[in-house]
Order: structure tokens, then C-alpha cells, then sequence
């Protein structure tokens, strides 16, 4: 099952289209073997996340080009802006240990019950950010796994297809 979105931005006398394509698999031997490995890191990494305060556990992992893979989950502090995201701890972590290594694929797990027809939990705007700076910095698309507790993946090719109108370095010049 495939879903599409459209973006449209109107502006005097032009129409901006943008399309995402996110591919919707219930099996996960859909998947490469590599991208089921990174699933069930993901999964193991949900157990050491740091939630007493919301208890939405998230776990994340990164496939970096080399083979390696680095876990992350959310850290959470009682004072919430101080919090980190699964996705963050294991970008920072990747970009700390491997700063030249490019990013494959990322997955992100919760254990959040999903409702009848209910979507994965996406990463929120500020992970968004950060891993389309990774893309821009490697030059490299950074494919993405969203797994659901029912066993729903979404599948996106590059992180621009959850964020279509990023700001990037190039929109400070």
C-alpha cells in the first residue's frame, strides 16, 4: 500500500506541487535483511530509553555507509527542552564516533499502541531538522523506517519527504 500527500504553496500566478511517496508495508520480510536488522535494533534500543515524565518510549538506529550501527532512544529531563529525541542521540552519536561516515537508513520505533489505520509516530521537527542536515552534509539520502507497535513500517527514500520545504545552510546565503 502506498500513500501519497501533496503540498501545494500558491503564489501570484504559480502553483508549487510537491509529491511523497511513502510506501506502507504490514510484513516486514518486505524488507531487506538489512533494514529488518535495523528494525530490530531500533526495537532493543526502546527498553533503554529515559521517559518517567511523558512514558513515550522511542528507539531509533542508524546504519551508517561502513556497516555500523548506532542505537539511540529519547532521554527526557523535567525540564523538557533540555530532552533529546531517539533520533538526535543516534545522528549526534554517529556524526561523534564516524564525522565522515554517511548515514543509509534510519529506523524509529515507539511503544505507543497504534488505533485501527493509524500511522506510525513521525519524528518531530526538530529531529526532521537534524537529520536533513545530515543529508545535506554528506550529500547522501538517508532512507527512512518508521515502525509501528502493530508491526506497520512506512518507508520514505530520503528525509525531504518529510520535510519537502527545508531550511538548509544554502537559505542563509
Amino acid at each position: 500500500m502506498e500513500f501519497f500527500c501533496i503540498f501545494i504553496v500558491m503564489k501570484p500566478s504559480k502553483v508549487i506541487k510537491k509529491e511523497i511517496t511513502i510506501r506502507v508495508c504490514h510484513d516486514v520480510s518486505q524488507l531487506t535483511k538489512d533494514e529488518q536488522r535495523l528494525i530490530r535494533e531500533a526495537q532493543a534500543s526502546v527498553g533503554q530509553a529515559y521517559a518517567p515524565y511523558s512514558n513515550f518510549k522511542v528507539g531509533s538506529a542508524v546504519l551508517l555507509e561502513n556497516g555500523e550501527i548506532i542505537r539511540g532512544s529519547n532521554q527526557e529531563n523535567a525540564v523538557y527542552p533540555l530532552a533529546l529525541c531517539a533520533e538526535r542521540v543516534a545522528l549526534f552519536a554517529a556524526g561523534s564516533q564516524f564525522p565522515d561516515i554517511p548515514i543509509v537508513a534510519i529506523a524509529l520505533t515507539t511503544q505507543k499502541s497504534l488505533k485501527e489505520n493509524e500511522l506510525p509516530v513521525f519524528p518531530c521537527g526538530s529531529c526532521r531538522q537534524a537529520l536533513i542536515e545530515s543529508e545535506t552534509r554528506h550529500q547522501h539520502d538517508i532512507e527512512l523506517l518508521i515502525t509501528g507497535s502493530d508491526g506497520t513500517v512506512c518507508v520514505m527514500d530520503s528525509v525531504k519527504d518529510i520535510l519537502p520545504f527545508a531550511f538548509k545552510g544554502d537559505s542563509l546565503k
